[in-house]
């Protein structure tokens, strides 16, 4: 498969790499190379059968913009853009390409997510209280993380009750979410701590692989434990 990286930080990198390793033919663009989006015209982006962007909110709207409008298939580890989400897929229904986004590609946060929700749904009604505390590396632009409004939308939906989120911004932290349900009698602690990049990379490139015989807009959430 012909894979086509956009971001080449940290997590982009890995992608690539990642991607190479299952033996695919990656190529990557860094910002200075496709600033707003130059870089992808119709007949580049259709040298390639998946795109993955992992930039910056700013960035990806316009690479997502380039892109879908291509019917190409695309999927998106960049967060920030929500706002922005019917539209892509409004765009993507129109030209009949794929679409596959999520706050977090690590299998581990999926498998908390849903974890998160049998609590919620469990305690519920027996005076428990829910919080998030998450904390990023200093340079991650978005703040809560997009993980941590996940996991508290999931929980709100499942308890009915309000989750507040506390963000902190140390050093190299890779990611830690904890979900802290308290009650004057005990408390639950639900943890998951990123230790590096990989498990997002893996993550990202599997939906790569996903997502290439599909067409339509899709929630990692919705199609991990099919891959």
């Amino acid at each position: 498969m012909r894979i086509l990286v956009l971001g080449q930080g940290k997590t982009g990198k890995l992608v690539a790499e990642v991607a190479a390793e299952r033996g695919h033919s990656v190529h990557v663009l860094d910002a200075k190379e496709n600033a707003n989006a130059s870089a992808l015209t119709p007949p580049f982006i259709a040298g390639f059968d998946v795109v993955i962007d992992f930039t910056t909110p700013d960035a990806v709207v316009h690479n997502m913009r380039a892109c879908l409008a291509t019917g190409a298939k695309m999927v998106v580890g960049t967060t920030g853009w929500y706002d922005r989400l019917d539209r892509a897929c409004e765009v993507v229904k129109r030209h009949q390409g794929a679409l596959l986004y999520g706050t977090n590609f690590s299998v581990g946060v999926q498998v908390m997510l849903q974890l998160a929700e049998k609590m919620g749904a469990a305690l519920k009604n027996v005076g428990y209280t829910f919080a998030i505390e998450e904390t990023h590396h200093v340079t991650k632009l978005d703040s809560p993380s997009g993980t941590a409004l996940t996991l508290a939308g999931v929980v709100q939906a499942a308890s009915g009750k309000t989750v507040s989120i506390e963000a902190k911004r140390e050093g190299g932290v890779v990611g830690v979410h904890t979900l802290v349900a308290h009650s004057e009698a005990d408390k639950l602690v639900l943890t998951h701590e990123a230790f590096s990049r990989r498990g997002y990379a893996e993550g990202a490139v599997r939906a790569a692989e996903w997502l290439s015989t599909r067409t339509g807009c899709y929630d990692f959430r919705d199609v991990f434990l099919e891959m």
